[in-house]
């Protein structure tokens, strides 16, 4: 009970942190931000609200303005079922890619994924 009371406070102070500290967006040009909007439509990432690492993933999917879906998987989340069945584990964060040839792609580790969305979306204007 302490140790659970104990983790949710310390993840209510990341949160905060976060908010209070978040980096400015990439501004696009209306073409460029549509490109972008097409290009993340069939993603979603899977996370904890106050897990840091799901945090530092979220801040860049921020600093990079993509508009991903976010899904958490707390216990009872039928999004908690999802990634288990797909992703074929409980981790976060992931990141699910569906693909235009009908591929799917889980992607975990947060360096990973920070990774990724750079090389795809940092030199989109």
């Amino acid at each position: 009970m302490i140790v659970k009371v104990l983790r949710n406070a310390t993840g209510a102070v990341v949160v905060g942190l976060d908010l209070l500290t978040r980096w400015s967006r990439v501004k696009r040009s209306a073409e460029g931000q549509n490109q972008v909007n097409e290009a993340t439509k069939n993603m979603k990432l899977y996370h904890f609200l106050g897990c840091p690492f799901c945090v530092k993933t979220r801040r860049a999917m921020y600093k990079l303005n993509l508009p991903i879906e976010t899904r958490s998987v707390t216990n009872g989340s039928p999004h908690r079922e999802s990634l288990l069945n797909g992703g074929g584990k409980i981790q976060v964060p992931c990141l699910h890619i569906q693909h235009e040839d009908g591929k799917e792609e889980w992607m975990y580790e947060s360096k990973s994924i920070i990774a990724y969305l750079n090389n795809q979306f940092a030199e989109m204007k």
